[in-house]
């Protein structure tokens, strides 16, 4: 059995165990030029230096793993086969969809069978799209997990196939580049690089659920062909989910532009803090319905954690300023009194005899005109005292001796 080497600097490994047993005394002595301290450059200092840029190095190198596997994922959260559980469900809705459409297209051409070939044209057309509709909703998982294939793999291509490509200058450059060695070079690709796995992340998780939904929403959208083969719906279906399967392609945009960055990693990080704001824009504009509000969120996150001109530019170009338009809220509806009633009902018999009558347009009772009010003060009263403020502020810039200085001369008769 070999002896137990019961010296301090036993459980140490790699550069850091000839520097701790030359302190300690337990090795042979460090020279002037073996220490890390003082005016001496030596070895064991040289190894740590190196020690620890190989680490960061390798942290980066993983950092642009991670962002590669976090924009194009190979597998995503979409079931790849109509076999699975969670897609089953909404395939059986879909399916009783599509004949319960089918059946009332048939029996609605039974009772009008008098009209016929126009029936039998519509008879004929439902039938056939809701076969088409039944297979095609078998067929959508295997599709879109080919697409989604198919794009993890020209992204692949697209970023990391070659030299010229932007991670794979970013790795050369971290072993050949100008600024390899320099410490701070290193530390600033690092921070843009874990910005941009933030983003990623945020991309992979917003992606995958809007492909998951739109996935789980196929068989419902692709019923609705059954009553005829009206296509509306399943276009906009299907721009929404080609969207959300191509998005990761807006990164394309900085392509160009690596071949004038290579070399420098500082030059590299301003392409990463470029990828930062098209990853925001694809969020924005490639994420349906809450695409805005996610972006949104962003920007005000990350403006109110930070007072950086240099991050706010990036947000506000990812995630632009914008008016919101919503619904307009559910009120009463509008009827006539008896009054104008009979008033406009005269007016058709008049026109029947050949008489015009005059047109007088209407307006809310006094009592309708009140609710009204009372129903639209709270919105009023914000919106009145926003324009006040606004016309304050306005007027204070204007004239700013107003908030200062001797009051003006003032003219005598």
């Amino acid at each position: 059995m070999p002896d137990k080497d019961d010296s301090p600097c036993a459980l140490l490994r790699g550069p850091a165990r000839p520097y701790c047993e030359g302190r300690t005394g337990t090795g042979p002595p460090l020279g002037p030029g073996d220490g890390s301290g003082g005016d001496g450059s030596g070895k064991s200092g040289g190894a740590l230096t190196e020690g620890a840029s190989a680490h960061v190095t390798d942290l980066a190198n993983y950092l642009i793993r991670k962002i590669k596997g976090l924009l194009a994922p190979a597998d995503s959260w979409a079931p790849e086969t109509a076999d699975s559980w969670i897609y089953q469900q909404f395939l059986w809705l879909g399916q009783h969809l599509a004949v319960a459409i089918l059946i009332c297209v048939i029996v609605v051409c039974a009772l009008t069978a008098w009209q016929g070939a126009p029936r039998l044209r519509q008879l004929g057309a439902s039938t056939g799209w809701t076969l088409a509709a039944v297979v095609g909703m078998a067929a959508v998982p295997g599709v879109v997990m080919l697409l989604n294939q198919a794009t993890s793999s020209a992204f692949t291509t697209m970023f990391h196939s070659n030299e010229s490509t932007l991670f794979a200058a970013i790795e050369q450059d971290l072993k050949t580049g100008a600024d390899s060695g320099n410490p701070l070079a290193i530390l600033i690709i690092t921070a843009a690089l874990v910005v941009a796995l933030a983003f990623a992340a945020l991309v992979f998780m917003t992606r995958n659920l809007g492909i998951l939904a739109f996935v789980c929403m196929a068989p419902l959208v692709l019923a609705s062909l059954a009553r005829g083969g009206d296509m509306t719906a399943v276009k906009v279906w299907a721009m929404r989910l080609l969207g959300l399967i191509f998005a990761p392609f807006a990164l394309i945009l900085i392509s160009p532009f690596v071949e004038f960055a290579k070399g420098a990693l500082v030059v590299d990080a301003v392409l990463l803090v470029a990828a930062d704001a098209l990853m925001l824009r694809m969020i924005f504009h490639g994420i349906p319905y809450f695409g805005p509000k996610i972006a949104g969120a962003v920007r005000g996150y990350v403006e109110g954690r930070t007072a950086h001109p240099l991050a706010h530019a990036v947000v506000r170009a990812g995630s632009p300023t914008v008016y919101e338009q919503q619904n307009t809220p559910r009120v009463p509806r509008t009827v006539d009194t008896p009054g104008r009633a009979v008033h406009n009902d005269r007016g058709v018999l008049l026109a029947a005899y050949g008489i015009t009558q005059r047109k007088r347009a209407g307006q809310l009772t006094t009592q309708s005109a009140i609710k009204k009010v009372e129903a639209e003060a709270p919105r009023n009263q914000q919106l009145l005292e926003a324009r006040r403020q606004a016309r304050a502020a306005a007027a204070q810039a204007n004239n700013p001796s107003s908030t200062g200085g001797a009051p003006p001369p003032t003219s005598t008769p």
